[in-house]
Formats: structure tokens, sequence, C-alpha cells
């Protein structure tokens, strides 16, 4: 699952441009003469909305990172409403928008999505009904997700880099949620002339951001209403918490990560995790880092992290991980200070459903580390839900 998630692997983003019309970043078609409405968003950067007098959505859509060395494009959708048709018997055909915009004819019915992290707004937005492929079923708990897969209603297209185009089409997607930045395998698909939708959520700054993406998924589905009002409880119920939590003056140290081939992805200080790190009360030790992740050695890593106080892991280990498990992936690690004093907070993604809920519900995440950061502040019987500090 891991894969789902590697920020990476950023080649592809430019092999899918004939199936989105794009322009250059910033360029999106629109004028200042435009009559429009522009749809407020508190966290998400990588996204805008603006409603135009005939009820299309102008959805203009571009790295939350603003990197344009990475993503050097935009892509800009006009959402098309069946009200907005009228009598054009043609669809969407019909109906004018600016140029450099692909339509979409919404609500979309069928689509396929690649990331447990786009599924989670599916199932966040009880809109299972729309999703008919996915790339697979490694680590997924969802019984809903699992039962249509086994009934045939979802089907299981294949991984990034091996799609089947033959089952793909069998689904009839209307459109295809991706990630750009993943290791690929859009050739095939695009060629398909299925509308390839690009999902960023991942690459927010803020928690809040990655799951105010779930209203960018309710304007395709027709759930515009419904992510609006799951939004605001999420982002209430997390700004209370990290209010409460900017009262302590005590903020221990962390860090996060571990050795995979040779290097050690660490968690950059633009990332949304380094964020939530310090909504949690603690100071993340690459704050100062102003990337989303990037690959360091393992001396550089120690040299920076030996004194911190906590060691937050997410893997997927096979049964029970274990200070000794840790130890015996690389000798070295049992010299953190994190380590030797047991302060090493983990979550297995085997035994959790971690990345088919924590996308769109912050909150729980943030409360499973401010109960190990500061337990003083969370209910005496707190349960977590991801987050424990390894036994």
């Amino acid at each position: 699952m891991k894969h789902f998630f590697s920020l990476f692997f950023v080649g592809t983003a430019l092999l899918f441009m004939v199936a989105c019309k794009q322009v250059p970043a910033g360029k999106s078609g629109m004028t200042d003469a435009d009559s429009s409405v522009l749809m407020p968003l508190e966290y998400a950067k990588g996204f805008t909305v603006k409603t135009l007098e005939n009820g299309v959505k102008l959805v203009d859509v571009a790295d939350p990172q603003q990197d344009e060395d990475k993503m050097p494009v935009s892509y800009h959708f006009a959402l098309v409403p069946a009200h907005a048709l009228g009598d054009a018997q043609s669809g969407a055909d019909k109906v004018e928008v600016p140029e450099g915009y692909t339509k979409v004819e919404v609500p979309v019915k069928r689509t396929i999505v690649m990331t447990m992290l786009q599924l989670s707004n599916f199932t966040a937005l009880d809109a299972h009904d729309v999703v008919k492929g996915i790339t697979g079923t490694k680590n997924l708990y969802n019984k809903d997700i699992k039962k249509r897969v086994k009934d045939g209603n979802i089907v299981k297209i294949g991984m990034e880099g091996n799609f089947d185009t033959e089952l793909i089409l069998a689904a009839h997607p209307e459109v295809i949620f991706i990630s750009p930045f993943k290791r690929g395998g859009y050739d095939a698909i695009k060629e398909t002339g299925i509308t390839l939708v690009p999902h960023l959520g991942y690459k927010e700054s803020h928690p809040l951001g990655q799951a105010e993406w779930m209203k960018y998924v309710g304007l395709f589905i027709g759930k515009e209403k419904e992510a609006e009002e799951l939004f605001e409880g999420i982002k209430k119920r997390y700004l209370a918490l990290a209010e409460k939590v900017s009262q302590t003056t005590e903020r221990p140290t962390v860090f996060s990560g571990e050795m995979h081939g040779g290097n050690w992805f660490a968690v950059g200080g633009k990332n949304h995790l380094a964020q939530m790190f310090r909504d949690a009360g603690a100071d993340y030790i690459l704050k100062d880092d102003n990337t989303g992740g990037v690959p360091i050695e393992y001396e550089q890593m120690y040299a920076t992290a030996a004194n911190a106080d906590y060691w937050r892991i997410l893997n997927s280990y096979p049964g029970d991980f274990s200070y000794e498990a840790l130890k015996s992936s690389e000798p070295r690690n049992e010299l953190f200070k994190a380590f030797k004093e047991k302060h090493v907070i983990y979550c297995n993604m085997k035994q959790t459903p971690y990345y088919e809920e924590t996308p769109v519900h912050p909150d729980w995440l943030l409360e499973d580390l401010v109960a190990i950061f500061h337990p003083d502040l969370v209910a005496a019987d707190y349960v977590p839900r991801y987050y424990q500090l390894l036994k």
C-alpha cells in the first residue's frame, strides 16, 4: 500500500495530457469579465471552483505545493449539471464553456479510483455505488467494498504500470481519478478517451487541506452539500483539539520514517503530517525543510534525530511489530533516544484501516497523537484508533 502514496515517481505527470485539456499553470481561460461565483475553500490549495450563471462549475486543479518543475501543467474541468443541458440531445456538447476546459457531465455515476486516499472520499460521502473499479484490495478493510468486489460490482483493474484496459472499459467509467505523481501506466488509459481527473489531496500541506478534497469529489458526484457538512464537523473537532493543545508549553520533539532500500524517506516540513505534529503539540525535527518529503541517508537522519523524544513509524509489517523487529531491520536503530526510552509511535496498516479513513478524518488522527504527546488533554479512557506507543 505504500506505493499508493509515494511522492517521488513524478515522471507520469505529462503522460496523460491528452485526456484532460490542459494549459500552462496559471492559465485558466477565465477573464475578469466572466460572471462567476467563487466557491469558498479554507485549507485546500490544489483546486478552485467558480460557478457560472448557467450553473456550470469551472474547476481548476494545480499542484498544492506549486512545484512547476514537477507538475508544469494545471487541469481544468467544466462540470455541466443536468439542469444546464436543457433540450440538448447530445448532452454537454451543446453547453459552451471557456477555452481550455474539459467538459464533464455531472453528477458522475460511474468512476474508477486509483488510491485508498481517493476511495476514502467516496466512503465518507456514502458513495460506493459510484465506484466501479479499484486498483487492488491489499490491506483493504471496508466490508462493503470487499463485498462489491466479490459480487463483481467493482472490478480490480490491476496495479500501476500494469493496468488491464479491457477491465477498465468493461467498468464503463465516465471519469477516472488518478494521481499524477505515481509510477505510471496511464498511457493505455488515456488512449481509451476516458477523462482522467487528478486528485492531489495527498500533496496538501495541512491535514484539513487534504480532507477538504472531499468537496472536490462531491462536485463530481453530486454530493456537494454532504461534503460541506461533513467537512465542517471534521474541521470543528480538529481545531477545537488543536486550540486546547496550543495552551501547553511543553512540546516534545518527534521524527518520522525508517530505512528502506538504503535511504530514509523523511517527511518534509511542507507535508501535512508535519503540520499535524505541530497541531498535536510536538516539534517536528525537520520543520524547516521546505519540501513535502525527501530521501536522506541514515547518518544524516541520526545526526538530526538522535535525541528526539518520539519516533513515528507507519508500515505494513506481517505480524506484530516490535522493538526487536525494528532493531533487526537496521541494528543502528537502537541508538536513537526514542528507541531506548520506548517512545516509538506505531501504526500497522495491515491491522488498521489507516489510509481508508485518515485522509478524511484528520481529527481522529490528531487525537491519537495528542493522547501520546499530551495524555492529560484527552479522556482517561481514550482508545486510540491508529497510533499508540509500541510495546
